[in-house]
């Protein structure tokens, strides 16, 4: 039973985060497309361009201004998600249940 459930929550997870990520991706391609125009590409060029800018480390113009705080955010939470990994993978490793788990979770994600 608990399978399942935790089945049913990683399949609503991903199906909720889908769109977020298609989302971003056309975000992207405007980005991508707005740069090319303003620099008059055309033909073999602008189809370079468009290769090299919807790569995952390309950086467009209009984001390099923006200030690095938002940029910090997905860091920070991505630590935390390593942490919950980490100590979920101890508990597991000790037996932990019930009181003794929350405890020792508790304990291990402040410290």
């Amino acid at each position: 039973m608990k399978k399942l459930i935790a089945l049913a929550c990683l399949g609503f997870a991903i199906a909720v985060s889908a769109p977020a990520f298609a989302g971003a991706q056309q975000d992207k391609m405007k980005g991508c497309n707005a740069e090319a125009k303003a620099g008059n590409m055309k033909g073999d060029e602008r189809k370079a361009f468009m290769s090299k800018c919807l790569k995952k480390d390309y950086v467009l113009k209009s984001e390099a201004a923006k200030p690095t705080a938002s940029a910090a955010a997905p860091a920070g939470k991505t630590k935390q998600q390593d942490k919950m990994k980490t100590c979920n993978a101890d508990a597991k490793t000790k037996n932990l249940k019930g009181d003794e788990r929350k405890k020792f979770m508790s304990s291990c994600l402040k410290g």
